[in-house]
């Protein structure tokens, strides 16, 4: 197993992500720079970290997905390459198309920022963390994160099981989102997205360690 961390200009959980796999799972991991054409040698598993890329400029993700590394994420994606976008990471798998749906400013018109409560919605081989229904909680830290599709497109993602997290717990749904929609997933079944941050609930001195069954379901993942 090798995965590759995507970099942009303004990445900024690029480094977590990268002590979450290699410290903390014991995995290979590599440091891919956007203006790169390929993944080069090996390559598992895709993650598209946390930030603010080209300063969010235009909208969140807008101007990474024209990222020259990005045709090869594309042709990755078509392979049936595992792929797994955090935050910023998310908001750029759906402005490539590669995840249905946009998000947005959260409602509130507030960036959020805390430990967030969250139901786990999927525990199919596709992306297994824990029971249907368990309650696990990871940090979230966005402004734009309000999960929107058109009505049509999400009942087709809830028939679907698409659906992996739903925003839970005392606080409830902190941005807004459809169906408090914290995490979905392509119907292949090897695509994924969420807001909350894995990799900064990995160690004892973080809120939870739920971030570690998060990661080690989308490594183990199966196509669908």
């Amino acid at each position: 197993m090798n995965v590759c961390i995507v970099q942009f200009p303004g990445s900024n959980c690029d480094q977590d992500m990268f002590h979450a796999v290699k410290d903390v799972l014991g995995i290979p991991v590599r440091m891919v720079w956007h203006k790169e054409k390929s993944f080069g040698g090996e390559c598992d598993a895709v993650i598209l970290p946390g930030g603010f890329s080209f300063g969010d400029y235009l909208r969140p993700g807008a101007i990474a997905c024209v990222s020259p590394i990005m045709n090869a994420l594309a042709d990755f994606a078509k392979q049936g390459g595992r792929i797994l976008g955090i935050c910023n990471g998310f908001q750029i798998l759906c402005e490539m198309g590669l995840l249905p749906g946009a998000l947005v400013r959260n409602n509130c018109q507030e960036f959020r920022c805390h430990t967030q409560g969250l139901a786990v919605q999927n525990s199919t081989p596709s992306f297994n963390v824990e029971k249907l229904g368990e309650h696990i909680e990871l940090p979230i830290a966005h402004g734009d994160g309000n999960y929107r599709i058109p009505g049509k497109l999400l009942d087709e993602l809830e028939a679907h099981k698409q659906v992996l997290f739903r925003y839970s717990g005392e606080r409830g749904n902190p941005n807004g989102s459809l169906n408090q929609i914290a995490g979905i997933r392509n119907r292949a079944g090897n695509i994924f997205g969420m807001m909350p941050h894995p990799e900064r609930a990995v160690e004892p001195i973080h809120p939870s360690t739920h971030g570690i069954s998060v990661l080690k379901a989308f490594l183990n993942s199966k196509m669908m």
